[in-house]
């Protein structure tokens, strides 16, 4: 099993000239095996159009492909699984909407949502911050650091695995694996790099 993923995310400001299409083909040749796609601000026809393209190359690099929110869309692409962001979200109706052969993982800021979200008994993984400042989306939870990770290790119930998420550069790799997560998640460190094939690279040489 590979232990850990870098995720792509919507499209921030900075990189408006640069499609969905052509981050995940710069993800793909560099090597990623899992990919995120992230996009809240168009209709299902556009959106189903974009993530099949997305998915068909991904299917060529043999990358696994999750959506954002957009579980049910899960019908007409081809992704492997669904990331809800919604704190409230009914795990257990998505996951029978979705079926089991399909991945399902959700967000957290703090350890009493982690522990709800393992605590459904339906959901494969959890995104754990935000790390660190960051712009790729709408922010206001505080910071969890190095020592909000390092909370993990007073709780040996967690067994659901966690992704590190949020403002993560490449410094932050070897403490970050150090708390004994399970992934990290990457986004801005990536996407927003003068050579961002190199950028994803230099990831995956630090956690692999």
């Amino acid at each position: 099993m590979k232990k850990y993923i870098s995720k792509f995310h919507y499209l921030t400001q900075d990189l408006h000239t640069r499609s969905h299409l052509k981050q995940a083909t710069i993800a793909c040749e560099a090597g990623a095996n899992w990919i995120q796609y992230r996009c809240l601000t168009k209709p299902d026809d556009e959106l189903v159009e974009e993530i099949n393209e997305i998915a068909a190359l991904c299917d060529d690099w043999g990358t696994t492909l999750i959506l954002t929110n957009h579980y049910h869309l899960l019908d007409k692409v081809d992704a492997q699984g669904v990331h809800i962001e919604d704190f409230d979200a009914d795990f257990k109706a998505i996951r029978k909407i979705i079926g089991n052969d399909k991945t399902l993982g959700a967000s957290a800021t703090n350890i009493t949502r982690l522990l709800a979200v393992q605590n459904t008994g339906v959901v494969d993984y959890c995104g754990y911050g935000p790390f660190a400042l960051t712009n790729t989306k709408a922010n206001d939870f505080p910071l969890l650091g190095f020592e909000g990770y390092r909370e993990l290790e007073k709780h040996p119930e967690i067994t659901i695995p966690v992704i590190a998420v949020g403002g993560i550069h490449i410094e932050d790799v070897d403490p970050l694996i150090k708390t004994g997560i399970y992934g990290i998640a990457v986004s801005a460190a990536v996407n927003l790099a003068v050579d961002t094939a190199r950028a994803l690279r230099d990831f995956y040489k630090k956690i692999y």
